[in-house]
């Protein structure tokens, strides 16, 4: 379906297409078509859900500590392990936005980065156990170790989204 006010925009630019063309090259017909396929991208709800993904595996391992140790944040940047698994995650996420025109190859992806997650989920907690504070000092667990279960809960309700999408794109296909 589209929007009444993409109709306005084609109009307009359909209407007045030389005037465009010769003062910026950016609205080409290439370049309009690109920026439909993006709009038509971002109004899907899995786009949001996985971009939520990516905020959480991309941006706050770098802002949450994993765990305190004898006062000191630990961050996830310290144990190479843990930053090619959030990196991975990221990388993952970031196909999974680009690849909304296939919707089968992004639920597989999903699905990778769920399996993904809960290795990096299990990492933390056995590592969380394993963590000798000594008699002196406690260890506290970060916010940053919880990370991969929002990660996961985003991922499980972008995959529900995408397979209503499927679901719909079936029935329609059926009628025909």
């Amino acid at each position: 379906m589209k929007h009444p006010c993409f109709e306005v925009l084609t109009d307009l630019l359909c209407n007045n297409t030389n005037n465009f063309r010769s003062s910026n090259s950016f609205l080409k017909k290439e370049n309009i078509f690109l920026l439909f396929k993006l709009t038509r991208m971002l109004q899907r709800i899995q786009t949001i859900y996985l971009a939520i993904v990516f905020i959480i595996v991309a941006v706050l391992p770098y802002v949450f500590p994993l765990w305190k140790l004898d006062g000191k944040d630990y961050m996830f940047n310290k144990e190479m392990l843990y930053v090619i698994l959030f990196g991975l995650s990221t990388a993952l996420t970031v196909i999974s936005i680009i690849s909304f025109a296939k919707r089968q190859h992004q639920f597989v992806l999903n699905r990778l980065n769920m399996i993904l997650n809960l290795i990096l989920l299990g990492l933390f907690v056995y590592r969380s156990l394993n963590l000798s504070g000594g008699t002196t000092a406690v260890p506290e667990k970060g916010i940053g170790m919880f990370l991969p279960i929002f990660s996961i809960v985003f991922l499980v309700l972008a995959n529900k989204a995408i397979k209503k999408d499927e679901d719909l794109v079936k029935s329609v296909d059926r009628l025909r």
